[in-house]
């Protein structure tokens, strides 16, 4: 699944007096439905810049029944390497199913479609996921696995091989893990990412999603200010300069040439309902 670098937006809820709940005997709703907004200074996807380490403006919004079950889209502006044509956006479709199997323990499984609407063709892919999640007093942590399984727009591209229909698979596994820090708006974060797939990034190299064998991880802290939260992490991967440029121009930023595989610091904006 995904790692956006979107801030998580902490709500606060209100006590409300005994009395004053007596007359409400209105039931649960069976449908919920939450969303985001988010500026956010790089799009980082698996720790490699798809906004040429630029802007990008994010959103999604998820509907939620009491079962369970929920359908959600995300979206997010593109650059550089992810110059895919059409509208240069991303466009997420997610649906699935969460549970609670014990006391603070949650377990969800789903399928994330990825689409860039009006861009070239056979760049959309379908990848399941699962994920688990434990929740301690303020210490959040989540373990996911995500696989995607051998489609055309993850294989090796050329004229050959895409007249072909030339297919590869990619396998993403991660680990997530927040604090908040007691009596402060302040929370702490990190993950680390592990991706194996075919070798290469971007659509005009070998595939239109960060692939290949290697490691990210991030490191960072968001700020809560009533509906408002500010983010900043420290991103980075492991894929090496030698890696990068056998790459070339694929893992090149347009402004400077410099790899949007390297390190950065990445700050965020976002609010949520």
């Amino acid at each position: 699944m995904k790692m956006r670098l979107l801030a998580a937006l902490a709500l606060a809820g209100c006590a409300t007096p005994a009395l004053a709940q007596e007359g409400d005997t209105a039931p649960p709703k069976d449908i919920t439905v939450t969303g985001s907004v988010a500026l956010v200074s790089d799009y980082r996807f698996r720790g490699v810049s798809q906004s040429d380490k630029e802007l990008a403006v994010q959103g999604g919004l998820t509907v939620t029944h009491s079962s369970g079950f929920y359908v959600g889209t995300w979206a997010s502006n593109l650059a550089g390497w992810g110059t895919f044509g059409g509208s240069n956006t991303e466009l997420d479709l997610i649906g699935g199913y969460s549970t609670e199997i014990s006391s603070g323990t949650t377990v969800d499984v789903g399928l994330t479609w990825y689409m860039y609407p009006g861009g070239a063709s056979n760049t959309d892919f379908a990848e399941p996921y699962v994920k688990l999640s434990h929740t301690l007093g303020p210490v959040k942590a989540l373990v996911g696995v995500a696989y995607a399984p051998k489609q055309q727009a993850l294989g090796n591209y050329s004229a050959t091989s895409y007249s072909r229909g030339q297919k590869e698979d990619n396998f993403y596994i991660w680990g997530d893990a927040s604090a908040g820090v007691p009596n402060t708006a302040l929370s702490v974060k990190a993950h680390l990412g592990y991706s194996n797939g075919n070798p290469g990034l971007g659509p005009n190299g070998t595939s239109v999603a960060p692939t290949g064998e290697y490691f990210d991880w991030l490191l960072g802290a968001d700020y809560a200010l009533g509906p408002v939260t500010l983010g900043v992490a420290y991103v980075d991967t492991n894929i090496s300069k030698s890696e990068s440029a056998y790459l070339q121009p694929n893992f090149s930023s347009s402004k400077n040439g410099s790899s949007i595989a390297a390190s950065q610091v990445v700050f965020s904006v976002s609010a949520g309902f």
